[in-house]
């Protein structure tokens, strides 16, 4: 019976089992589906299931795709994490594991230091980051978003605007221009008040896709999840220093410096900084209110609510609507075929967090439009693009299940990155 004994060892093989070792990046398992998502199964938690399959697009080629499906049902949390600090990177293999989750992948677009509008700190998410209702991270106002409300509620895609203030004790009002970022430098444009295009010089408020806006008067507030210490300042930036209530224990300049572990710091250059200097004072709180609304206008920023932000939208009603334009996009980024990480909705809450393969023999990657049609095929009726590329990547049960790769042909590794949308047993 050898050939009963060999078929024994390839089905151990193909399906994990122990005694064999671990499988190669390069040579991990295509096809090996968990449970069906309502099942409950020894590997997921109820209402989880993960599953990979492969596609024929028009033209022919192949396209490896990974799917985690989570019902409205499943006893668990989906939100963004991050690593140690918003400033650095990491891969989403070790978020997950931090977080004990049972599945991730990686979330929004963020600074690197290959890209010519690099701020100089690598891991800085482009756009709207909220996790269990603390914003991290400023919208760009109009970019689409994945907004996931407290336990109990449904996920969807909308547009985000993101609008912060301050209150001096003296009654002054400003607004906050930014979060957790450096002062000056908008990556991907769409902030607020005097922003202007680095390629132009024009006024800019709608979001571009790795492009830069400069803005020479800004307030930018520091959290201790940026890091240890704030951006050194240029001369004539100020900063106050404000402890976990609010009320200011230092004033200094220029800017950059230890932020408090209970507290946070307000940086201020230009306009900003004379703001600072005259209203800030020694002792006195000053008062930062934050509002984060969806394209109605109603406010999405709750206790235990998160959101990121990516795009551009792929579906809205089931329909393809690739709204590149409105989020950044050129249509050259839209056709090509790339690997890709797509977060999209079904009709009744269930949540597909998938990614596509790309850059090899094997697996082509998928243009945008073609990632909303296998994701309509799937029964979604809305999806949003997250960053792809290079960072496209799956981990379940702590096992990167995709093979991410940074060019054509290149060899299969994780690349770090800023955040990532993990799936959390409660």
């Amino acid at each position: 019976m050898r050939w009963y004994a060999v078929l024994l060892a390839l089905a151990a093989v193909a399906t994990g089992c122990a005694g064999h070792g671990p499988a190669r990046r390069d040579d991990l398992p295509r096809s090996s589906p968990s449970p069906p998502a309502g099942a409950c199964g020894q590997s997921l938690p109820c209402g989880v299931a993960a599953e990979w399959t492969t596609r024929r697009l028009a033209d022919g080629a192949q396209v490896s795709i990974g799917t985690v499906t989570v019902r409205p049902s499943a006893r668990v949390t989906v939100r963004p994490v991050v690593g140690d600090h918003l400033a650095t990177t990491e891969t989403v293999h070790r978020m997950a594991r931090r977080e004990r989750a049972v599945a991730a992948v990686n979330g929004s677009f963020f600074d690197t230091a290959d890209s010519p509008v690099f701020s100089g700190y690598p891991g800085d998410p482009l756009g709207i980051l909220v996790v269990d209702g603390r914003l991290l991270s400023e919208a760009a106002n109009g970019r689409t978003a994945l907004i996931l409300p407290p336990p109990g509620g449904r996920p969807r895609i909308d547009e985000v605007r993101s609008v912060m203030g301050l209150t001096a004790p003296d009654g002054a009002a400003r607004e906050l221009d930014g979060v957790d970022r450096v002062p000056g430098r908008i990556v991907g444009c769409g902030g607020t008040g005097g922003d202007r295009s680095a390629a132009t010089g024009l006024p800019e408020q709608r979001p571009r896709h790795n492009q830069l806006c400069l803005d020479e008067s800004e307030i930018v507030a520091f959290t201790p999840d940026w890091g240890a210490h704030s951006p050194p300042g240029a001369p004539g930036s100020t900063e106050a220093v404000l402890d976990e209530g609010g009320r200011v224990t230092e004033l200094r300049s220029p800017a950059g410096g230890e932020i408090p572990r209970t507290g946070s710091t307000l940086t201020g250059i230009g306009e900003g900084a004379d703001w600072l200097r005259s209203h800030a004072r020694q002792g006195l709180p000053v008062v930062r209110r934050t509002h984060v609304t969806d394209g109605s206008g109603r406010s999405i920023l709750a206790p235990g609510g998160s959101v990121l932000g990516a795009g551009p939208a792929l579906l809205r009603g089931g329909e393809p609507w690739i709204n590149g334009v409105a989020n950044g996009f050129t249509g050259d980024t839209s056709a090509e075929r790339q690997p890709r990480t797509v977060a999209a909705v079904k009709a009744d809450g269930t949540l597909l967090l998938t990614v596509f393969d790309g850059r090899s023999p094997a697996s082509a990657g998928v243009t945008l439009r073609e990632a909303a049609e296998v994701l309509r095929s799937l029964g979604a009726r809305d999806a949003i693009n997250l960053d792809g590329g290079g960072s496209t990547t799956m981990v379940v049960n702590g096992q990167l299940r995709n093979r991410p790769r940074s060019a054509q042909g290149a060899p299969v590794r994780e690349r770090a990155v800023a955040d990532a949308l993990a799936v959390v047993p409660r």
